[in-house]
């Protein structure tokens, strides 16, 4: 346990930054099942993707996500969108 002051004050920080981290974390991760529930309910939902999207682009500007890891998630779910809107059109 720390001993000085300073050093307890800075576990409460880091602890409030982890939390309010892992909710923001948590509503990406959330988000982004919601788009491709949608996309694969067999109906894609642009509005869903978008909405995933903008919770990545928050988590970013926030510092919770590295910019190359939101990218690389929105990337994956913009293949996702446009693969299940080709599928119904060449059947």
């Amino acid at each position: 346990m720390a001993n000085t002051r300073s050093a307890r004050k800075r576990i409460r920080t880091n602890d409030k930054k982890r939390q309010r981290n892992v909710m923001y974390r948590s509503r990406a991760k959330t988000m982004v099942k919601k788009a491709e529930i949608s996309i694969y309910s067999g109906e894609p939902d642009e509005a869903a993707v978008r909405e995933a999207m903008r919770t990545l682009d928050k988590a970013v500007n926030k510092g919770i996500l590295h910019p190359n890891n939101a990218a690389r998630r929105k990337s994956r779910l913009a293949k996702k969108l446009r693969l299940a809107q080709q599928a119904p059109a060449q059947a």
